[in-house]
């Protein structure tokens, strides 16, 4: 037997207290770390990768490199600058957060890692 949405959302609406509603937020949440898990699985150490649109700051966006390890929770991840992309924020003018020393070609960004979602896999060729 199939569920709908319709149903689900009308069960929830039915619950009788805050104690059941926060178990179906939990049972959801669980789902949702489960998904992006499996959404990002294939982003592991040493892949290439670009920063796409929804990181900020804006200047890391489109910036290219190589992931570096997942955190505890696999929800973000270490990121080394290629050669190209570190040139690229070294000459940025709104860049006054990272100081990249000139003789330096690749740039591990500093921090807890980028977060997976914001990081698009590169094909290699």
């Amino acid at each position: 037997m199939t569920v709908t949405m319709d149903e689900v959302l009308d069960f929830i609406g039915q619950l009788p207290d805050a104690i059941k509603v926060s178990k179906v937020q939990e049972a959801s949440a669980q789902r949702l770390r489960a998904i992006d898990k499996e959404a990002f699985a294939g982003l592991v150490a040493g892949r290439r990768a670009r920063i796409n649109e929804s990181l900020r700051p804006a200047l890391l966006r489109g910036l290219t490199g190589t992931v570096q390890e997942r955190n505890r929770t696999g929800t973000r991840a270490g990121f080394v600058l290629d050669e190209e992309s570190t040139r690229i924020l070294r000459r940025d003018p709104r860049n006054t957060k990272y100081r990249i020393p000139e003789d330096m070609t690749r740039f591990r960004l500093p921090g807890s890692g980028i977060p997976v979602a914001c990081l698009d896999e590169i094909e290699d060729d």
